[in-house]
Formats: C-alpha cells, structure tokens, sequence
C-alpha cells in the first residue's frame, strides 16, 4: 500500500516539486496551500506523514502541528521553516513534530528525511508488535502500552506524544542511565544534534506531571555529570531507610 503524505505549504512553486518528486517515489500525496484547509485535512483524514510549513495564511504551522498531535501520535510531522531563528525548530520539536528542514532545501535531502522518518515509524511499529508487555505497573504509575494512556493513582495523566515516549523509553530500561543525546537519538531520531535542552524541558514537565515533589524526584532521577535513569528497585529501597 503506498504511503500517504500531506503536504502544507503555501509556496505553491514549493509545493508541487515535492508534490512532483514524492508520486515519483510512489507516495499518495495530497496539497493544501494554507493552514485552514491544511488543518482539516489533517484532522479529518489519515496521513502516514504532514509536510507542514511554519508561516502559512490562516492558522500557522505550529498550531496545525499541536492539533494534529493532540488527536494522533503516530502521523508523522516533518516541519519546513523559512526562519533562521532556533526558536521556531525548538517549537516544532516541542509539540511532536518528528523533523524539520530549514529553507531553501535540497529534493534529495527531503526525500531523506522522508524516508528516515518511514523507516523509523516501522521500526516502532515492529519494536510495539514485538514486545508483548501490554501494561506496565511501577508504584503508583500504571501505563497501557498499546493505548499510550498512564494512570497515577488511578487518575489519568495528560501527556504529549513525546512525553509519552520518554516516559516508556525509562520505564523500559529501570536503572539504565542515558545520557541527553542517547534520549534524543531513541526518542526523537536523528538530526537533533545541539538540542539537549529539549531533553531538559520535557524532562521537568514530565516530571511536573508525575511526581509528587517534583524537586525531589522518586521516578526519573538526575545523574550528575551524565543524564537521566528511571528508578529500579535499589532506589526504591532507599527511599525507606
């Protein structure tokens, strides 16, 4: 089955050479040159992946690409800028986008991210379809793999798709330390080089999210001088002593 791809971008020049060279890699694609049309059609239909520009007429691209994460986890969101400002490619990547490119932008180059971004969406996929462990219980964490809801004490908590991947990418590995460009890499994908303070800020929303005292940590805990672990049993121990 060919994949399906959105593209949103108000250039139109734009638009239809990646229009033009994504159905000649055999992918389904479908235009939108502003963000009102372009954010129904991504709340109304299915899309494998949204090529999504930021600065478009109507709702912006960062908006569209909040929305779209707000209903779904799996679409896959490449984000295109025109902006040389950090704070936009910090933006996207704060609000689930999964890659971004900066303009102007090489064919190739897109068509590699493209493709990146496919093979890593099958690699979870098959990485979910292997591991068996539907729930996890750790304390007074309860997490449902397959419908990416947690529970603390029986009350549901509101996260971001990312948020949601790091937190499993922890309580998957009890005790392991990972450093910020170790969670960038399994979490965020490659070409995020530079971005560990992206790590930090999900990291203490999270954290403002499932723990008690935030500032005292009991579930992801502070490595000095390397990064991040989720709390194994020994910690736990301590905590009672």
């Amino acid at each position: 089955m060919s994949r399906s791809i959105l593209i949103i971008e108000d250039d139109s020049d734009i638009a239809n050479l990646v229009k033009m060279h994504l159905k000649d890699e055999g992918y389904a694609t479908t235009l939108a040159f502003d963000g009102t049309t372009g954010l129904k059609l991504a709340l109304s239909k299915s899309f494998d992946l949204i090529i999504l520009d930021i600065m478009l007429p109507g709702v912006d691209g960062l908006e569209i690409c909040r929305r779209v994460r707000a209903q779904s986890a799996s679409t896959s969101i490449l984000m295109l800028t025109a902006r040389s400002a950090e704070i936009d490619r910090v933006l996207g990547l704060e609000i689930g986008a999964d890659d971004y490119l900066t303009k102007p932008f090489s064919i190739r180059e897109l068509l590699a991210r493209v493709k990146a971004l496919f093979r890593r969406a099958e690699t979870l996929k098959t990485g979910a379809l292997l591991n068996s462990q539907k729930a996890i219980n750790v304390r007074d964490l309860s997490i449902d793999v397959d419908k990416r809801k947690v529970l603390l004490r029986g009350k549901p908590v509101s996260l971001t798709a990312k948020e949601f991947d790091l937190l499993l990418q922890f309580v998957k590995h009890p005790g392991r330390v990972f450093t910020r460009s170790e969670l960038l890499n399994s979490v965020w994908g490659y070409g995020y080089e530079g971005y560990e303070h992206t790590v930090n800020s999900h990291i203490n929303r999270l954290r403002g999210k499932i723990e008690e005292n935030p500032a005292a940590p009991r579930y992801i805990l502070s490595v000095r001088g390397v990064g991040y672990k989720f709390a194994e049993e020994a910690d736990l121990e301590k905590e009672h002593v």
